[in-house]
């Protein structure tokens, strides 16, 4: 009798054990609030999972750091690995570590350049950027009547997300609706809101005018505003859209100072990451690319994505 509770003690305790995953998390930056919210979103859902553990870790923009944790993790027999890329030109390389280690990789809202030649076991969860630049320069232009002065505050421009979202800008643009708008100046202040106030008042002390900002992220649209305001500007005269949905962003809005956004489920993404991997873990099928949608935030429908946040 107790050789038979023992052994079926013994099956319950292999049992759990093989079924725990511990996934290793590589996040490019954790002083970012929109990474912050899908850092924590995964973290959350994670605690929901029974047997599920994260160990995650902050690669503070630094290439080469984020590189060597993902050799860490491989080291370490981690069941699966989730990145958020510094820089998306380098993910090449990184695939390859994991497959070589047969480690399934998932790749999260930074998309990796090699996206469409990702190794089995592999996959990309994040918003489709068409949709992120084309939404918030088509309400600019709506405000603006398809005519007027803009500039465009981009990202780090080694980041696919940088690009993509300016692209957008110019194509919406380029449309026979928006043509009318002319863009006067493009720089980058790399997603952070210190950069944005300060390139807003390079801008503004050379003199330069213009209608509308329109920012690759909230936070360059957030430290625009705070230039704007420095500098006495009327923020009524000025249309100021950003993108990513932050809960600063959405308290901008509701202040009147910033009047675009478009909502990036950071939350969805961090989710939608960690079942990817796990599913790649059991074997099981997952597509090279998941995407949740962006949405589109007007003054008009804030009150609904402030409660989401």
């Amino acid at each position: 009798m107790k050789k038979l509770i023992f052994g079926a003690t013994l099956s319950l305790l292999l049992s759990t054990a093989a079924h725990a995953e511990t996934v290793g998390v590589s996040m490019a930056l954790f002083d970012d609030n929109f990474l912050t919210v899908l850092r924590n979103g995964m973290q959350d859902y994670a605690k929901t999972l029974k047997g599920v553990t994260l160990q995650v870790e902050d690669a503070q923009n630094d290439v080469a750091k984020q590189q060597s944790q993902i050799q860490n993790f491989i080291a370490a027999g981690v069941d699966a690995i989730i990145v958020n890329p510094v820089d998306t030109d380098a993910t090449t390389a990184m695939s390859k570590l994991a497959a070589e280690a047969k480690i399934p990789l998932i790749y999260v809202n930074r998309e990796p350049v090699n996206v469409d030649s990702l190794p089995e076991k592999q996959a990309f969860v994040a918003s489709n950027e068409v949709e992120s630049g084309t939404l918030e320069t088509k309400e600019v232009c709506r405000l603006l009547g398809g005519k007027g002065t803009a500039v465009i505050m981009m990202g780090e421009l080694s980041n696919q997300a940088a690009r993509m979202r300016t692209k957008d800008v110019h194509d919406v643009v380029a449309t026979d609706e928006c043509k009318g708008i002319k863009i006067v100046e493009e720089q980058t202040a790399n997603w952070q809101r210190t950069q944005g106030a300060d390139l807003m008042t390079n801008w503004l002390s050379s003199g330069l005018e213009f209608d509308a900002v329109i920012s690759n992220n909230d936070e360059m649209a957030i430290g625009a505003i705070q230039a704007l305001k420095a500098a006495g500007k009327d923020m009524k005269k000025v249309v100021v859209a950003g993108v990513d949905a932050t809960q600063d962003a959405l308290a901008a809005m509701q202040a009147g100072d910033l009047d675009v956004t478009v909502f990036q489920d950071a939350a969805g993404q961090g989710k939608g990451a960690l079942d990817a991997a796990l599913k790649l873990v059991k074997g099981e099928k997952v597509d090279k690319k998941v995407y949740i949608p962006f949405q589109l935030v007007t003054p008009a429908n804030v009150k609904d994505f402030v409660a989401k946040n």
